[in-house]
């Protein structure tokens, strides 16, 4: 069941007891598409609290891939663009310090596609700041460089973004810009690129947890994600069938739901973001 909650973000009351198993789900809206990542809360906690800071400040806002790598990484966390139209400059995204390297705190995650981890600068351990990358390959040897490189998160949902990243020919419409270093292998979305073109990741959280309210009532709170239509679902079959409860708007602030239900002895829940 464990497995299961990780993977697609569910909860659920059962007969009283709370069960919460999933790690924070971060939602990353690219050009090419979005990619769920489930954040490793639990084993990588200053990591993954570091990443979070920079979410909920706003740090990333109007963010862009800055690095590609085919066949290697995808690197962002580092550089944001003020607006996308008329005259502008790709600027450093301030950051907040440095985080202590925790590739051997909790369990141990190597470095494989698909995996998330903190980019830090060359042979200082614990200088990781804001930037991070995704693995497009299976770059365990990371796992031993300078005490190994912390991987807190893994994609669930979005893989093929990721597999665009690797295709190199002409036709998949990406194509890498040399602006100097550290921007000499920058990822746009065109061979005449304007800033429109750069390769912009937008980071969103959702979070879902539910408590015991009332007599066999549940309370489901979830960070909503801003102007986009939320909908808290329920199942109580496996396989799964999802009704709708409720579905709102988000405002980006922590939405709560009552569900007054007290004939099921258990409810699975998630929230689905519409984009």
């Amino acid at each position: 069941m464990n497995w299961l909650c990780r993977i697609i973000g569910l909860f659920s009351l059962m007969a009283g007891s709370l069960l919460s198993c999933a790690g924070t789900l971060a939602q990353f809206r690219t050009p090419l598409g979005n990619l769920e990542v489930e954040l490793f809360d639990a084993d990588k906690p200053a990591t993954v609290e570091n990443f979070l800071r920079y979410v909920k400040s706003g740090a990333y806002n109007k963010m862009i891939f800055h690095r590609w790598k085919p066949g290697f990484v995808i690197q962002g966390g580092g550089f944001y663009v003020a607006s996308r139209s008329g005259t502008n400059s790709i600027d450093p995204i301030p950051i907040f310090g440095t985080v202590t390297n925790e590739y051997n705190v909790g369990r141990t995650f190597s470095n494989v596609y698909g995996t998330l981890a903190m980019a830090r600068v060359g042979g200082a351990t614990n200088s990781a700041s804001s930037q991070w990358f995704f693995n497009l390959a299976n770059n365990a040897f990371l796992d031993s460089v300078d005490g190994g490189f912390t991987v807190f998160g893994r994609v669930v949902s979005g893989t093929n973004v990721l597999n665009r990243f690797n295709n190199t020919s002409s036709s998949n419409s990406i194509f890498r810009l040399a602006l100097g270093s550290p921007l000499e292998d920058l990822p746009v979305l065109s061979a005449t690129p304007t800033f429109q073109d750069l390769a912009y990741a937008d980071i969103s959280l959702l979070s879902v947890q539910v408590m015991p309210k009332g007599a066999g009532g549940r309370e489901i709170s979830w960070m909503s994600v801003s102007n986009r239509p939320n909908h808290l679902e329920f199942t109580t079959d496996f396989p799964r069938s999802w009704k709708i409860l409720v579905s709102t708007n988000g405002t980006g602030k922590t939405i709560q739901i009552q569900d007054s239900d007290t004939a099921s002895s258990s409810r699975f829940y998630r929230v689905r973001v519409d984009y």
